[in-house]
């Protein structure tokens, strides 16, 4: 069921809400009516520019990294692995992760953009095509201890039997498939785990956390270094590059 309200402006028409069952579009709106149990306190530290630097991206990437910490994956335990590592999520876990002290590594399409990744924590950089092929036999060699994977596809499929034992994959995104195929043997014979990280309707308590992990941990001048400041105007140019693939961070 959808429903809509709206009114006119002369010949414009004002969509004020868009309901598909509990969801709410609100398109690219200055302000919206929102239920109060969908709101978050702004934690102390924040300003509300900062706020929204992190965004869904930032929240995503920390309910990853509390992943990894409830299963006990410390930075003695290996490297880990970002996966769209120029994208949000992948940047702001970058630098969260090199400040808990893990050893990162970082997977990117964009090898021209190395050096940023590097400047925010990246101790390797990857190439994508690198974690395209699909593996043949159910297990590799142990090279990661976990993985914020936010490709999904076949780059998902590449990692799992590489996961050390014990380790974690915390998967948080398609943008290379949402299908991929693999064994049961990695599950088995190294007890890994394949987590699912859900931002939209993870539960208030968790989301409060992270919010108050990011607002304590996620250095500033890092958030500042990957965020760029656009107006309402430049919208359409911008949706485009993000869909090609062509910016970087927030």
């Amino acid at each position: 069921r959808s429903e809509a309200s709206e009114y006119s402006v002369g010949d414009k028409v004002i969509l004020t809400g868009w309901r598909v069952g509990e969801a709410r579009w609100g398109g690219f709106s200055e302000k919206a009516r929102v239920q109060s149990g969908w709101l978050v306190p702004l934690p102390k530290e924040l300003t509300e520019k900062r706020a929204m630097a992190i965004g869904t991206a930032g929240l995503t990437a920390m309910l990853a990294v509390l992943e990894f910490q409830s299963n006990g994956l410390l930075p003695q335990n290996g490297p880990v692995l970002v996966t769209g590592a120029n994208g949000g999520v992948g940047s702001v876990a970058i630098s969260l992760l090199a400040g808990y002290g893990y050893e990162v590594h970082a997977s990117t399409g964009r090898l021209d953009l190395s050096d940023d990744l590097k400047s925010i924590g990246a101790s390797e950089i990857i190439a994508r095509e690198e974690l395209n092929a699909v593996p043949e036999r159910p297990l590799l060699s142990e090279r990661w201890a976990g993985v914020v994977d936010t490709v999904g596809g076949d780059t998902l499929a590449t990692v799992l039997p590489q996961i050390k034992s014990r380790g974690v994959v915390a998967a948080c995104g398609n943008a290379g498939g949402i299908k991929f195929s693999s064994t049961v043997i990695p599950f088995l014979l190294r007890g890994i785990k394949l987590s699912g990280i859900d931002s939209a309707m993870c539960p208030t308590g968790q989301r409060k956390k992270a919010w108050e992990r990011l607002s304590e941990d996620l250095s500033t001048t890092a958030l500042d270094g990957l965020t760029t400041t656009i107006s309402l105007d430049d919208l359409p140019e911008f949706a485009g590059k993000i869909l090609k693939g062509k910016i970087k961070g927030r």
